[in-house]
């Protein structure tokens, strides 16, 4: 009876500690175009573990499905900072960003005031 305790604990233990291979989360993305949602979601989609990455225009929303055991958010929101997306968590260097197209330089406000009635 012992043994059948303690392999029902270890069994509790594992399960618990295990990693996802279906998680989801949701991030936040700076762009503005359907160019920015091509280059973000492939981007992703691209990070080895990554299942799909659906990227809002307006809300700036990135859902994400990713294999925990293979990737993890820090980096794929490298992955996004490295093509000049910034993240809540990771903001692009200037080089990435000055790379995008000009219509898809979201940190100028005159950018982002064209956008708004598209």
């Amino acid at each position: 009876m012992k043994k059948l305790g303690i392999l029902i604990v270890m069994l509790f233990g594992l399960t618990a500690f295990s990693q996802d291979k279906n998680a989801r989360a949701s991030i936040e993305v700076d762009g503005v175009c359907n160019m920015c949602k091509e280059r973000i979601e492939k981007a992703c989609i691209r990070t080895k573990g990554v299942k799909s990455a659906v990227w809002n225009v307006e809300t700036h929303e990135l859902k994400l499905i990713f294999d925990e055991r293979k990737t993890d958010l820090k980096t794929i929101n490298q992955s996004i900072a490295d093509i000049g997306h910034d993240t809540k968590e990771i903001k692009a260097n200037d080089e990435a960003y000055n790379s995008l197209h000009a219509c898809c330089l979201y940190r100028d406000e005159v950018v982002q005031d064209d956008h708004k009635d598209d």
